[in-house]
Formats: structure tokens, sequence, C-alpha cells
């Protein structure tokens, strides 16, 4: 097990990384103000609430290891960031998994109500294109393009929604672990591939890097995913911010369920090693993303 000493690097960097992006999403959304304050009063309260900031981390990591612009990263950041809250924002509604607690606070749809939820989530989508498309983000209309076309893709239905459809499909159906797995990659894997890679792409990084990146956020996605299922089984709402054993309480198949907790942890050690690995091409430039896939088996929040 990585010592917290052996960590503090990686969480100050971390730190650091999501107030910046913290910042960039405090100026790009909206002020609650005129008859639609309700709607961005929900967007802010969502966003600005204390999350991981995982993918912006990772955008940011990307683009250092890769020569993109730490300005045009943290506003890559804030849209993945826009985009993955959205999508926690419609999760957690009664139609989907009807969660009451989303990090340490009432779901937005608790706070505020259902149509409030759906239009805030509508809008925090929307608005990560509008950040994405925006030349304050890339002075070349081609990277930008090739930006908001990655996102797109990573998002939809053969990314983030199409996973999210598997997850609603097999609910209280016997599936076996190429499903659970095809699914994860979709629902949680996309959204981390895209963040990877969206540092390259900024930086014009070449196909070797590319590749790299890609292959650490594949190994990297599909151990963050047991990990959660493993919390989920393992972990307390207290230090989750949301509660914890819905997935047997709603019949659903997960790494846990499928494999027990002792292989899917030794399952989730494995990948930390594979994606680890894939960053040799690196050198030491990427220490903390070696640190960050230790660190995503290990974590307790």
């Amino acid at each position: 097990m990585t010592d917290t000493a052996t960590l503090a690097p990686l969480a100050d960097a971390m730190t650091e990384d999501s107030a910046a992006v913290g910042k960039v999403l405090d100026a790009v959304m909206p002020r609650p103000e005129g008859p639609e304050a309700p709607l961005f009063e929900a967007m802010r309260y969502m966003t600005l609430a204390n999350g991981k900031r995982l993918r912006p981390f990772l955008v940011l990591s990307g683009a250092r290891l890769c020569g993109g612009a730490r300005a045009g990263a943290l506003r890559v950041g804030a849209a993945i960031e826009l985009v993955h809250t959205y999508s926690l924002v419609h999760d957690d509604l009664p139609a989907m998994d009807d969660d009451d607690l989303r990090r340490g606070q009432p779901s937005c749809h608790v706070k505020f109500d259902e149509a409030t939820a759906i239009l805030a989530g509508d809008a925090l989508q929307t608005l990560a294109f509008e950040v994405l498309a925006d030349p304050a983000t890339h002075p070349d209309g081609a990277v930008r393009s090739e930006l908001v076309r990655r996102l797109a893709v990573a998002a939809g239905g053969a990314g983030m929604v199409g996973g999210q459809m598997i997850d609603l499909a097999v609910e209280h159906a016997d599936v076996d672990l190429a499903t659970i797995t095809r699914m994860q990659r979709l629902k949680t894997g996309a959204l981390i591939s895209f963040s990877c890679e969206a540092g390259a792409v900024l930086g014009g990084a070449g196909e070797d890097k590319r590749r790299a990146l890609l292959g650490y956020a594949h190994d990297l996605g599909l151990a963050f995913q047991i990990a959660d299922d493993l919390l989920d089984t393992l972990g307390n709402a207290a230090d989750l911010g949301k509660a914890t054993g819905k997935d047997a309480a709603h019949g659903k198949a997960t790494f846990v369920s499928l494999l027990g907790v002792e292989e899917a942890q030794r399952r989730a050690r494995a990948l930390v090693r594979q994606a680890v690995a894939h960053l040799d091409v690196f050198g030491e430039s990427a220490a903390h993303l070696r640190d960050l896939a230790r660190f995503v088996v290990e974590r307790r929040t």
C-alpha cells in the first residue's frame, strides 16, 4: 500500500489544479440573475461543490507531458467537469439511480426540483461545448474542433450515455463479466479516456504519446470503476458523500458481485500495474500519473 507521505506531492498537485479549474468554472458559469436564476443557481450548486475533479487533473497532466498551454488545459478541464457534473445530476434523478445525496450534500433534484435538475444538466452539457469552441481554449480552430468532436463521442451514445443505457437495461438481469466491463468502459472509461488524450491534442503530441495516454486511461478507467464498486460495498456514506450499498439494493451486477471482493481487488491492482507501464515513454515526468493510478485503488472517497 502506498503511504500518505508518498502521495503528498500528488495531493498538493491535485489541490492546486482543482482550485485553478474551480476559478475557470466560476468564471464561465452564469450568475443567478433574472427569471433564469434558479437554473443558474442549480448549475453552480452542483459544479462548484467539493468534487475530486479527477478528470480535469488528467487533462492538465497530459498537457504538462505534451507541451499544451496551461490556460487552454484549464478550460478543457472545466469543460469535462461540466459534462461530468451534468451526468451526475441526471444519474441522481428518480428515473435513473434515484439518489438523494451527492458530494456530501442533497442531490440537485432534492435541493431544487426534478425539472430544474433536468434543465441544469442540459445547460451544463451545452456550456461545456461552448467553452471548448471558444478561441480562448486554443488559437487553432482545427484543435478546438477535434476537442469538440472527441468529447461529443465520449459523452454520447457511443460513450457515457450508451453505458448508462446498458446500466439501466441490465438492472435485475443475469449478466456476465464481459457485459459489465463493456458498460463501464463506456459509462466511466470514455470520459476518462478523453480527459487523458485532450492534453495530447492541445500539445500536438505524436502518436506514441497519444497511444501511451490512451492505454493508461483504458486501464485506469476500469480500475477506477472496480474501486467504486468496492467502495459501494465496503465504504461508508460519511466518507463518500453519497449513499452506499445501492448497487446491491437495486439488484445490479457489479465487478464485486460477479468476482467477489478479493478477486475484484486483485484485478484492480493488476490494472494499475498495466496503467503505470504505459507511461514509460514519459520517464519521471509522469510521476503524478503513476501515483494517481495507485491512489485510485486505495482511496476511501
